[in-house]
């Protein structure tokens, strides 16, 4: 297995304020420098990242220059976040133009994944049709993935259509996407990673660790997940791709990297 780190702890995750008037450029966004999470994260010993979509669209001039830099501290670059509501109608064109002009841009960074997350809540609440609705459109968009040689994943996320448990297995059941767990936001969904992982090993190519306990994410170690199981349970269906630490948040956002990294080499013994 291998060990990439998001960049979004860099800045916490916000969105480009072009989206509030724009759909088709409604990027995610950390709000810090890219430059300085690569250099912290190649220094806390991993060999590869994960950005969002508006991250990597701030290079899209400059494409070279984002390459070489991955080159210059010897990283890969894992994957690429995007999302969307998905269940609107009226501006899925936009919502595609988006997820295809990101994962175009991935693929020629040298990008594997493509990592989606959404699925709106109504105002007016969760309707059935919204479920059918977001698997349509993650099925799109992951044909939008595989077109460009990328790997696509659903990711749960709370504050979607697909926080809970049933929620996951309703829109795994409609879909044939690949599942990218984040252990932290199944957990506080009211599922058990363990399980998820366990119930859709043969579905998950990529996957992200975060720690949680009392409703706060934090480094691996800090909080109350069982990694030793889940890794294991990984290796028994003998997966062998990265493993990326995501914080959303963090003080200091080096030290949380290295909390991780000393974390995943001492007790459970990846390097």
């Amino acid at each position: 297995m291998k060990l990439g780190y998001q960049t979004n702890t860099w800045g916490g995750v916000v969105g480009h304020p072009g989206g509030v008037t724009s759909v088709k450029d409604l990027y995610y966004l950390a709000n810090g420098s890219t430059e300085q999470a690569i250099k912290d994260i190649a220094a806390a010993g991993y060999k590869g990242i994960e950005l969002f979509d508006g991250n990597l669209m701030q290079y899209a001039d400059r494409p070279d220059e984002f390459v070489a830099l991955l080159k210059q501290y010897d990283l890969a670059l894992i994957g690429v976040y995007t999302g969307a509501n998905f269940i609107y109608k009226d501006i899925q064109e936009d919502e595609f133009y988006k997820i295809e002009t990101a994962a175009k841009l991935a693929a020629a960074a040298g990008a594997e994944h493509l990592v989606l997350g959404g699925g709106a809540v109504r105002a007016s609440g969760i309707l059935e049709s919204d479920y059918t609705e977001l698997a349509q459109s993650l099925e799109r968009a992951a044909a939008i993935a595989t077109k460009y040689g990328l790997v696509p994943s659903y990711h749960p996320h709370l504050g979607t259509i697909v926080e809970k448990p049933d929620q996951l297995d309703r829109i795994m059941e409609l879909t044939s996407i690949n599942l990218c767990p984040d252990t932290a936001h199944i957990e506080a969904g009211g599922g058990d990673p363990v399980a998820v992982i366990k119930k859709y090993a043969h579905r998950i190519k990529y996957i992200h660790f975060k720690d949680y306990a009392a409703g706060a994410f934090l480094p691996l170690g800090e909080g109350k997940q069982d990694f030793k199981e889940m890794v294991a349970v990984l290796q028994q269906n003998n997966y062998d791709g990265w493993i990326t630490v995501e914080l959303d948040s963090y003080e200091d956002p080096l030290k949380g990297a290295e909390i991780s990294k000393t974390y995943i080499q001492e007790k459970l013994n990846i390097q």
